[in-house]
């Protein structure tokens, strides 16, 4: 397995959420080998079988080195009631309870920070999500790369689901130049070492192993088992989609041209300015030959505002670059592996 280190940098997985939120398991313990981490809302109904499937499925695989962390994002029904009866059977199962519903992400970055696991995975409480998928993930793991991701190849939702889904998928797909199928997967394995350069809030769950990606971490995909939704009903509805694309654009800036503001700025505004410059020199010839007015022109007023607009854009990029100039250093770059 590689080696890897972020020197100097501080892990973003922090969160701003209550201290007072406990294991449920107080005694110390050997570290584990696997870690699974389950956000949930309101899953009652499926909580005992799940914890059912999950016992089957690592209990071979590791032996009994193993933890699941319960991130209860603020249920109103049983949920956490359940959890503590399934705790009692099995001490390694564990959870996490938000006085509030954070978010999916909020309870990802909190379920990161508690596992001590060598290998962590996550997935849904509702039981789409197939623990048997866990065995064939953790050889990919124990291989050459560093996060695999679920895709559920053929999917058991409903068509105003699916449809918007392969959209953004493919549009992610395109921005990130990540080679994915299904970003939105619930199911997915780390290697620890990469939990470190994932900053995941808002809807940034989505988006984890593009994170890994440009950070150089091997990143593949496995087509996984999709089940039905036996209990309930889908907590998330067609504004994800908004929030989705919304956080995308903010990755994109923050992690991808953090460190050159300018190329993303200043790229829009070159060319936001130069067509500007170039209808306005268009209507300025046909005025000194004579051919037209310009003061019935509104197509001049907008070359002048185009060309306002691109200065702006390009003075915003410069202000970017000396920010970053600032405020960054090299000692937040991915190490691989040093020789000293």
């Amino acid at each position: 397995m590689e080696n890897t280190e972020r020197s100097g940098a501080t892990p973003a997985l922090s969160s701003q959420l209550p201290e007072d939120m406990t294991s449920l398991d107080g005694a110390p313990a050997a570290d584990p080998t696997i870690s699974v981490v389950i956000p949930l809302l309101n899953e009652e109904e499926s909580l005992r079988e799940l914890a059912s499937r999950l016992e089957a499925t690592l209990e071979p695989m590791a032996g009994g080195a193993y933890e699941v962390f319960f991130v209860d994002d603020g249920s109103t029904d049983r949920s956490f009631e359940v959890i503590k009866e399934i705790h009692r059977n099995n001490p390694r199962f564990k959870a996490i309870r938000f006085r509030t519903n954070y978010g999916k992400s909020a309870a990802l970055a909190v379920g990161f920070e508690r596992t001590r696991g060598r290998y962590v995975f996550t997935m849904d409480a509702d039981l789409q999500d197939d623990p048997n998928e866990l065995p064939a993930m953790l050889e990919l793991l124990k291989g050459e790369y560093d996060l695999v991701s679920g895709w559920k190849k053929r999917r058991h939702d409903p068509w105003h689901k699916t449809a918007p889904s392969k959209l953004f998928n493919k549009v992610v797909q395109m921005v990130t130049g990540l080679d994915i199928h299904d970003f939105n997967c619930g199911l997915k394995g780390y290697r620890r070492e990469v939990l470190p350069f994932l900053y995941v809030y808002g809807e940034m769950h989505r988006y984890l192993p593009a994170q890994a990606h440009w950070q150089g971490f091997h990143v593949t995909e496995i087509a996984v088992q999709h089940h039905a939704r036996k209990y309930g009903h889908s907590k998330f509805g067609m504004s994800r989609f908004v929030k989705g694309f919304l956080d995308l654009l903010t990755l994109v800036l923050t992690t991808k041209y953090a460190r050159r503001p300018l190329h993303v700025f200043g790229t829009v505004g070159v060319v936001v300015a130069a067509v500007g410059f170039v209808i306005d020199l268009w209507l300025s010839v046909e005025w000194f030959l004579g051919l037209t007015s310009l003061t019935n022109r509104p197509l001049a007023l907008l070359g002048v505002l185009m060309i306002i607009v691109g200065v702006q854009l390009i003075s915003i990029g410069l202000i970017g670059e000396m920010i970053a100039k600032n405020f960054l250093s090299n000692r937040d770059y991915s190490i691989r592996e040093h020789i000293e």
